[in-house]
């Protein structure tokens, strides 16, 4: 008994380091896109439940904004805009010493003109020569902001930025694309495991021969048939059917094989009971197969919905690149180009699109692992 204790601690402990290299960027995706965009481009997510320290560049009023008060032309204002919690500890005037001057202090400019900073944001600029600066003073502080959490960022993501509509028609293909391949090919692996026909073996071979076969070799063969087709029925072949149908065969190879594997595995003196009491194939195969085969089906399901729902190549070939069917993975790789300084943006987005794969493993991985090893054992 001692000497198994030990091999159990050490999987277990591995177990635990693959857990939480596969939690903590998912935790970190998902805090990074609720925190204020100012704070995730100076700090990392694991200080969002601290105060942070950042280093930011203003600008004051400009010269229209001036007005004359106490023999001085002054310009006043507030560079937070009277948003609440952030605290300024220093300030500068120059690019070399941004933190020259604590808030309170007065900074003397080269023009003679003078500028004084507070805490809260607040700063008042004054000079005896009115102000000519069109673009106003630039000032470089040093502030503390408390943690700031937001749904601003899935507000611009899903409604300004189009990843709602491209989640949508993710939708709009991931599931047909799942649910047709699983259909067909629960019935193809019933007829390889339980009925006998000439060729089925040679069948089978093919099938798994053509799991080797690598997608992109297939990709303009296949869309040069779907254009003919959609000539000949004057249908685009660019549109959600000829992608469902693209996924389709793409996943009837694995689908089948893997289906074929559990309904095998099946008690044979169970078919053959069902048969002596004069049920058919089909009877056998809606009252006995499918029933006993929902843990496959479910594992089928979230390898098929999971490959489908990252994919990226397929929806780029198959549909165009329009809001009206741009798939979310185009869309992310769009927004990479266009906004990929915007880290706010980029993480609520991928965030957005990890939501639907997670749900579907954590609602039907009980039968994932269960799916996946049936079959591989006999008895």
């Amino acid at each position: 008994m001692k000497k198994n204790i030990f091999p159990s601690i050490i999987s277990q402990l591995i177990l635990l380091v693959f857990v939480i290299v596969w939690i903590l960027p998912t935790f970190g995706l998902f805090i990074s896109s609720l925190r204020d965009k100012d704070l995730l481009a100076n700090s990392g997510w694991w200080t969002s439940l601290i105060t942070n320290e950042i280093n930011e560049i203003y600008r004051t009023g400009k010269q229209e904004s001036q007005f004359q008060q106490d023999n001085f032309y002054q310009i006043k204002g507030n560079f937070f805009n009277n948003v609440e919690g952030k605290k300024i500890s220093s300030f500068g005037v120059t690019s070399k010493s941004i933190n020259e001057y604590f808030v309170g202090e007065k900074a003397i400019l080269k023009n003679g003109s003078e500028i004084i900073v507070f805490e809260n944001g607040d700063y008042i600029w004054k000079s005896k020569e009115p102000f000519t600066n069109k673009n106003g003073k630039r000032i470089f502080i040093t502030a503390t902001s408390p943690p700031k959490f937001t749904l601003e960022n899935y507000k611009e993501v899903l409604f300004k930025e189009g990843v709602g509509q491209a989640f949508i028609n993710t939708l709009t293909v991931a599931i047909p694309s799942t649910l047709i391949p699983l259909i067909i090919c629960s019935f193809f692996a019933y007829a390889l495991s339980w009925m006998k026909f000439f060729g089925r073996d040679t069948l089978l071979a093919i099938i798994i021969a053509s799991l080797v076969v690598p997608l992109q070799m297939s990709l303009i063969p296949l869309l040069s048939i779907y254009n003919d087709i959609g000539a000949l029925f004057n249908i685009g072949a660019k549109s959600y059917p000829g992608v469902w149908m693209a996924h389709t065969g793409f996943g009837l190879a694995s689908t089948t094989f893997l289906l074929r594997n559990f309904i095998k595995s099946l008690p044979h003196e169970m078919i053959e009971a069902a048969r002596v009491d004069g049920a058919n194939h089909y009877n056998i195969f809606t009252r006995i197969i499918l029933p006993l085969s929902i843990p496959a089906f479910a594992s089928i399901f979230i390898l098929q919905f999971l490959w489908v729902w990252n994919d990226l190549l397929v929806g780029l070939v198959f549909l165009d690149q329009v809001p009206s069917e741009i798939i979310l993975t185009a869309k992310l790789r769009e927004l990479l180009g266009s906004r990929g300084e915007n880290w706010e943006i980029l993480t609520t987005g991928a965030f957005v699109s990890m939501t639907v794969p997670l749900a579907i493993f954590f609602l039907l991985q009980r039968y994932f692992i269960r799916g996946l090893v049936a079959g591989s054992v006999k008895g």
